[in-house]
């Protein structure tokens, strides 16, 4: 049996003549007053394949939220689809590529900002409940396996509380430096 050419690349040379032809159709529905038209499904499908191929790469294969990165992707590419200038460069696979990338990177900042605050809220709950008078009942199971883990995953969510705020307190500092500097330098 014969198998059967996977087309999963994106050929850059048509690409970039989809989106000159989509670019001139842009322009010629505004000069006509007509509605923007729609993106070709080319287009589409090819910052589709770079968004999932992108996924897929080392850097971005473990999240869990990978769905999420590469719908951001998708959208900024189609947010600053009109900001390819075929004039200025003939690589749009590459143009494409940059704005997903990013668009992955913002989303794995806002993820690790929403799990800081779970983490943190965690972390609170179970201080309070530690300092009021607990009563302890048989769960059934193996009571110390869940100690264990109870632990471990108290560990691992201090250690990236720690971690996500030392990150957070540098940032700010270079940020409070960078005034100083320039305060200094304009004074």
């Amino acid at each position: 049996m014969a198998k059967r050419k996977r087309n999963e690349y994106v050929n850059n040379k048509d690409f970039l003549a989809a989106l000159i032809k989509y670019r001139d159709e842009v322009r010629a529905a505004e000069a006509e007053g007509k509605p923007r038209p729609r993106v070709p499904n080319y287009v589409g499908e090819c910052i589709m394949k770079i968004a999932t191929h992108l996924a897929r790469k080392p850097n971005f294969i473990n999240y869990t939220f990978k769905d999420d990165m590469i719908s951001d992707g998708i959208e900024n590419c189609l947010q600053y689809i009109d900001n390819f200038n075929p004039d200025k460069s003939n690589n749009p696979f590459a143009y494409f590529t940059q704005i997903i990338w990013f668009a992955f990177l913002r989303r794995i900042q806002k993820e690790k900002k929403l799990l800081y605050v779970k983490y943190k809220m965690t972390e609170n709950v179970n201080m309070m409940h530690m300092t009021s008078d607990r009563q302890t009942h048989d769960i059934g199971g193996n009571f110390d396996d869940s100690i264990k883990m109870s632990e471990w995953s108290s560990d691992y969510m201090s250690n990236f509380i720690k971690d996500f705020e030392e990150t957070k307190r540098r940032k700010v500092n270079k940020r409070e430096q960078k005034k100083l500097d320039e305060n200094s330098a304009s004074n």
